[in-house]
């Protein structure tokens, strides 16, 4: 469970190649939306189930806080501050998670995930952070509040599981997170055409960036992720969003030509072993029972 999980930060930590290389340049709403939006219908037309009852609610809830707000300011936020803060930022998460878990449902973190969440910190820093790195209030604020949105989200999630009624835990997990992709998607839509007017032409790079990204790194992604939040402790589960960072700085050594300072490597070595620590010897928890029925 906790391997396939791993994936996607995996796939997340490829987004910046991606983007950087075959998207069309200064349309990150639009970005998001094509993410999201095909993604989510192409998982609920695998599904063929709709929400009901409380869940109608839920995936308005999660939808907004995993995927529409947090896209929209995870944007801000790459716009206004060097990367290499924000992912600082980001990586502050196992601890705003640990935070919540215990807040809202009184759940202890291990001591353990505590000290790996100080060592992984320690390692982004190493990784990413620049001494020149400008501290734009609005840019802080965006990455903040999309940490904190996305944080929320992992323990609402881990908190109600999947939806009943399926006779399979692999569709209820299609089905809840093409409701997540294609709510966030709906709210992100209208804020790209309002702020970022039409979309322009694709040509078949930009074409093959979206789809890629769409159907790997966000409904492949996202569907790993979610297995992950609804069976593993939420703080733990969120240890492994750091391996999107390693991944990034990875790539751009291989693909692009950035150079990696001994620093860097260090600290990327300091976040796997963070990573390997905190998540090593988790309880899994136990699934939300599924009730056998037809689909919804």
């Amino acid at each position: 469970m906790r391997n396939l999980t791993a994936i996607a930060p995996v796939l997340w930590g490829t987004t910046y190649l991606v983007t950087s290389e075959l998207l069309p340049p200064d349309r990150p709403l639009l970005a998001g939306t094509l993410r999201a939006l095909p993604a989510g219908l192409l998982l609920v037309a695998a599904a063929r189930a709709l929400p009901r009852g409380a869940w109608w609610w839920r995936v308005a809830v999660l939808g907004t806080l995993n995927i529409g707000l947090f896209f929209a300011l995870l944007f801000v936020a790459a716009y206004r501050l060097p990367g290499g803060l924000a992912a600082v930022l980001g990586a502050l998460g196992p601890f705003v998670v640990a935070g919540l878990a215990f807040g809202l449902f009184k759940q202890r973190p291990a001591a353990r995930v505590l000290g790996a969440g100080v060592a992984g910190l320690a390692g982004v820093a190493l990784v990413v952070l620049r001494s020149t790195a400008a501290l734009d209030p609005i840019g802080l604020a965006a990455a903040a509040g999309g940490m904190l949105s996305v944080s929320l989200a992992t323990v609402l999630g881990s908190r109600w599981g999947v939806p009943e009624g399926f006779t399979e835990r692999r569709t209820a997990l299609l089905a809840l997170t093409g409701w997540q992709l294609t709510a966030g998607g709906l709210l992100l839509a209208p804020a790209a055409l309002l702020a970022e007017g039409p979309p322009p032409a694709l040509d078949w790079a930009n074409a093959a960036g979206f789809a890629y990204l769409s159907l790997f790194g966000t409904a492949g992604a996202y569907f790993l992720w979610f297995r992950g939040v609804t069976t593993l402790p939420p703080a733990q589960v969120t240890l492994l969003g750091l391996l999107s960072v390693v991944v990034a700085a990875a790539l751009g050594w291989l693909v692009l030509g950035q150079a990696l300072s001994a620093g860097q490597l260090a600290g990327a070595a300091l976040v796997l072993a963070a990573v390997v620590w905190g998540v090593a010897g988790a309880k899994v928890g136990k699934p939300t029972p599924l009730k056998a029925a037809t689909a919804p």
